[in-house]
């Protein structure tokens, strides 16, 4: 055929007809091989490079923005100089989501601060009994993030960066480790808290790129745990094992046809959720708990409570899930901030404790790794004026608490400046937290990866160190 014939033949249009095939053959491999390696991971030893110090995670999440000047962040300056305007050099070109006075005032934390066990770590009065075990605590008082607004701050400290679709923590250890108990999820979520006009998105708990297998699954303490997993009336077990097993006969045909890796996903969670009827119900029942437990953590069983999460937290990790994340809503004080953080704190002080102690009781604390937080700070300087004042968010220099699981305890790492204002000794990026995380679970946070169109991915995206110091 001549050149001018085959120019003819194999136009522009010619090609992308005739190529569309191969392309999608080629970006199919691609996906069928990273479910491939997926699936061999399920069904090997955790992917760990060095040998872990801890073997789960339990996060405490203060969804909002807890205040740091009031709780752990002792600023004595910001009471000398209470209600007189905060240095316009200290503030210059700062943005702020709510403030918008020109030269706002300086207000101190109305609570009293003292060091507390034989560590000296220093607490406000709003915490008298995680006060208990402040010798358990590292506390990071440096910390600091890349933006003020809830939405993508709450992803930030989530996924590692504030763009939607990326895989969250839980998820990325979900991965890399796999689950230890074949009945449950390997990352469980438990909400609590007032409603607020600041949602919680599944986003936060979400897979991202990364099979859907490795999502959080949402846990509830009233009602059913697990929504729909329950059988409707009428369909007994074995219905219900009939049923699964020709919906599944017809997903493996339709995988065999068209390769698509999340058909295997979906079947690998209806197995999931029908083993998980049987193991949920005796899970969630808190009532199997004697008294002097729920006497410690506070709980009272078929209601929604942070205290019920904490201890249902202690029985997932007794059981063999990997990651256990507690989200509190209600700690976005802009107004009334002091009656908004004494509720917040009667909420969740007590749990707290009770759930450290009781770690450390049962000897799980020693390989379970406590982390509390929430997606920045707030403010040294008043939101509004009288009784009624508030504090803005602040992402430059917040605090966050690291327990057990390998974490140098009885400790207080960096340091804000005598304002409170920005992180000045031994800065803390989210990165770096959550670089720590995954090196106390016997991860190398650059070589937890997956490729995705022509890059590796990874939870500390592009950034990130280990803090060494926190390492016990």
């Amino acid at each position: 055929m001549s050149p001018q014939k085959i120019s003819e033949t194999v136009n522009r249009r010619t090609f992308f007809a005739r190529s569309s095939t191969g392309i999608g053959s080629a970006a199919l491999c691609s996906l069928l091989a990273h479910e491939s390696e997926a699936r061999e991971r399920d069904q090997r030893e955790p992917l760990t490079h060095f040998a872990p110090r801890a073997r789960r995670v339990i996060y405490l999440f203060m969804s909002g923005g807890p205040s740091q000047i009031d709780l752990f962040d002792h600023k004595p300056l910001l009471t000398k100089e209470n209600g007189k305007p905060i240095p316009a050099e200290l503030i210059k070109n700062h943005k702020f989501a709510m403030i918008k006075t020109a030269q706002p005032l300086i207000k101190g934390s109305p609570y009293m601060f003292r060091p507390h066990g034989e560590s000296g770590n220093v607490l406000s009065d709003l915490l008298p009994h995680t006060a208990r075990v402040a010798d358990e605590m590292a506390i990071i008082r440096s910390v600091y993030t890349d933006t003020f607004n809830h939405d993508p701050a709450v992803m930030m400290m989530n996924t590692g960066t504030v763009r939607f679709g990326r895989p969250s923590m839980g998820s990325w250890l979900s991965y890399g480790l796999g689950s230890e108990n074949k009945d449950l999820p390997a990352f469980v979520v438990l909400a609590s808290g007032v409603n607020t006009n600041q949602p919680l998105l599944e986003a936060y708990w979400g897979s991202g790129f990364l099979p859907s297998q490795y999502q959080g699954v949402q846990f509830r303490n009233k009602g059913q745990a697990v929504l729909y997993v329950r059988n409707p009336p009428g369909i007994d077990r074995a219905t219900r094992r009939e049923m699964l097993d020709l919906i599944n006969a017809s997903n493996r045909a339709h995988l065999a046809d068209v390769g698509d890796p999340e058909i295997l996903t979906r079947i690998k969670q209806y197995e999931m959720a029908y083993r998980m009827q049987m193991s949920v119900p005796e899970l969630t029942d808190l009532t199997r708990e004697p008294d002097h437990v729920h006497a410690a953590y506070g709980t009272e069983p078929g209601k929604i409570s942070f205290a019920n999460n904490c201890l249902l937290a202690r029985r997932l990790i007794e059981r063999g899930v990997r990651f256990v994340q507690l989200y509190h809503k209600g700690w976005d004080s802009h107004t009334k901030l002091e009656s908004d953080h004494q509720r917040q704190c009667q909420q969740t002080d007590l749990p707290i404790a009770a759930l450290l102690e009781d770690l450390r009781r049962s000897g799980l604390l020693e390989d379970t790794l406590v982390l509390w937080g929430g997606e920045f700070g707030r403010t040294p300087i008043s939101q509004g004026a009288g009784a009624d004042y508030g504090r803005d968010h602040h992402p430059y220099g917040f605090t966050m608490w690291m327990a057990g699981g390998g974490v140098k305890a009885g400790t207080t790492y960096g340091m804000t400046d005598d304002f409170g204002y920005f992180a000045t000794e031994n800065p803390v990026h989210v990165n770096d937290v959550h670089a720590t995380v995954l090196h106390l679970l016997g991860i190398d946070h650059m070589q937890l990866t997956f490729r995705l169109r022509g890059r590796d991915f990874r939870l500390t995206d592009i950034q990130g160190k280990v803090v060494k110091p926190l390492l016990g």
